[in-house]
């Protein structure tokens, strides 16, 4: 990794302040972070030193988060589509985790969805799933930033046998790597309808000692709104209330079905919603309250839901998607324009998580989590709003470059750390075992 490097590009799009695009501008990193983020001219001279990179017909923008995903399900891209939620869970996705999930699998799935991500330009993924050890190795590997999710279900796995063991082995994890630069965790209780009172209140208490987001699926279908209150006498956001949980910790996943009172609960309690736009389309679990959550001051954060329900870890798609169904379900045009979906897609996101000194904008002193979205195709011209570019015209096919921490884990379109090859026999393998 250069110590020390110039990156011109024809826009820097820094996210903050809102609504910027900066012209044939330059952003000066050291030693893995932001230097400085000022006009080309001013840059050549100030950093005459500087290693270059010359990016004549490109957007550089933060890294993208994903806010929300199981990266592992990768590896079951496709295995059962066409179906809503609870079908798709109990039928077909929960009895393969049964008999093929491992630390291997995790391992190799997650490195299957790094490399997927980071080519989309997606830098930091807050991942839920079992065996979190393995999901860390391959971010690592990868040279991806990592949120790793603690999850916690009442229901043995072969990860862990009871909501105890799940909780005790998470937190030897954090322990174990709470100080890596690209490391950070979250509590991860999967949903409403999987964890009990008990659970969620030591959730609860950890969150507030350890000071870590909750990330959590809430009100993502109608079933489960009726099936808790058919159990518990309440609507899940109002049981994950009276158990403590609301507050700027919680990132409530998919948060599709809320009234009125809920979306004002949720600002006012400094929560975030993580929107997942195409997996709430892909299951028909309906349309989330975009326009009406970004009113009231809800944090919006954007996430691709696993493969297996997406079927794309792409947050390009996720950025479109998120804005057009915004506009849609308000009757309103002017409801959730472009930069706030790009906003939603970086700073969102990293706030959700806690991060948002580290990273989500262009700014100086945050690491160099970056990428350079080429739009000098036919296909994306003329330009005339680079912002409108990255969300309405823009693809994943478009990024060229991925910096990470300052390092170029993706150098024109190829990753630089991953042997795909050796991935691809391995994907192969898992496809063989999961179909017999």
């Amino acid at each position: 990794m250069t110590d020390t490097v110039l990156i011109n590009a024809r826009w820097v799009v820094p996210v903050e302040p809102a609504g910027v695009a900066l012209e044939r501008h330059a952003v000066a990193v050291r030693d893995g972070r932001i230097e400085a983020v000022l006009p080309m001219a001013q840059a050549a001279q100030r950093f005459a030193g500087y290693a270059r990179v010359e990016l004549p017909g490109h957007a550089l923008i933060p890294g993208l988060v994903n806010a929300h995903t199981h990266a592992a399900m990768a590896l079951m891209r496709g295995i059962a589509d066409d179906l809503p939620l609870m079908r798709w869970l109990q039928e077909h996705v929960w009895p393969v985790e049964a008999k093929h999930v491992c630390a291997e699998f995790v391992r190799d799935g997650t490195l299957l969805a790094c490399a997927e991500m980071l080519r989309g330009g997606v830098t930091c993924l807050n991942d839920m799933y079992f065996f979190p050890e393995a999901a860390l190795e391959a971010a690592l590997a990868a040279g991806m930033r990592a949120a790793l999710g603690l999850i916690v279900v009442e229901f043995a796995s072969a990860y862990a046998a009871d909501p105890e063991q799940y909780l005790a082995k998470g937190l030897a994890l954090r322990d174990q790597w709470r100080e890596h630069p690209l490391l950070s965790f979250c509590l991860a209780p999967h949903a409403p309808y999987t964890v009990s009172d008990a659970s969620f209140r030591k959730v609860a208490q950890l969150a507030a000692e350890l000071d870590l987001p909750v990330h959590v699926h809430v009100h993502e279908t109608v079933e489960e709104v009726e099936r808790s209150l058919a159990e518990h006498g309440v609507r899940p956001l109002q049981r994950l209330a009276s158990l403590g949980l609301l507050g700027p910790n919680l990132i409530a996943v998919h948060a599709v079905h809320l009234t009125a009172d809920e979306i004002a609960q949720l600002a006012r309690h400094g929560c975030s919603v993580a929107h997942c736009p195409s997996s709430n389309l892909k299951l028909a679990s309906g349309l989330a309250p975009v326009a009406a959550l970004l009113a009231a001051g809800v944090n919006l954060a954007l996430g691709t839901d696993g493969a297996a329900s997406n079927n794309r870890l792409d947050l390009f798609q996720e950025m479109r998607s998120a804005a057009l169904l915004a506009k849609a379900v308000a009757r309103d045009a002017a409801a959730m324009p472009a930069h706030a979906a790009l906003q939603a897609a970086t700073l969102g996101g990293a706030k959700a998580l806690g991060l948002e000194e580290r990273i989500g904008s262009i700014a100086a002193g945050k690491s160099a989590d970056l990428a350079a979205v080429a739009l000098d195709g036919l296909e994306l011209q003329p330009v005339y709003d680079v912002v409108s570019h990255l969300v309405y015209a823009c693809g994943r096919e478009h990024v060229t470059d991925v910096w990470v921490g300052g390092e170029r884990v993706v150098r024109d379109r190829t990753l630089t750390r991953l042997d795909l090859s050796d991935l691809q026999g391995r994907v192969g393998l898992w496809q063989t075992k999961i179909l017999n």
